[in-house]
């Protein structure tokens, strides 16, 4: 019985042990217990938190220094997530390609007549004398 209950309190604290850390909610202890985080990439993720809560990884990513998909990859196999979430790497590189795909294939906007100089100087088709031959 007494082997039992022993196990059962040592389970419950390995389950306690790689419970899911949410960066939302984490104390900087929390944060200094997730493998590759330290005291200085901690402060940075609360004071990055304390400007307002990390919507998604992306949002962590693109906010704190010193954190890219790689290393969110790595905390979140150690059981980082944010907004309970675990980093997807696969759905990450996917959205960062879509954002480069847009930014190269933006549509342009052809130049307005008013925005011309050239077009704001010339009349109008009806009072402009008919071309003349250079000499």
């Amino acid at each position: 019985m007494l082997k039992k209950l022993f196990f059962c309190v040592a389970f419950f604290f390995a389950a306690a042990a790689f419970a899911a850390v949410d960066v939302n909610q984490a104390t900087e202890a929390d944060l200094d217990g997730i493998n590759g985080i330290g005291p200085g990439l901690s402060q940075r993720i609360l004071a990055e938190r304390d400007k307002g809560e990390f919507k998604d990884w992306a949002d962590l990513i693109e906010r704190v220094k010193g954190i890219g998909d790689k290393t969110a990859t790595k905390f979140s196999a150690s059981g980082l997530t944010v907004q309970g979430k675990r980093f997807n790497a696969a759905a990450w590189a996917r959205a960062q390609a879509k954002a480069k795909s847009k930014e190269g294939s933006a549509p342009r906007q052809a130049p307005s007549k008013s925005a011309s100089p050239a077009s704001q100087a010339a009349e109008p088709a009806s009072q402009q004398p008919a071309a003349q031959p250079k000499p």
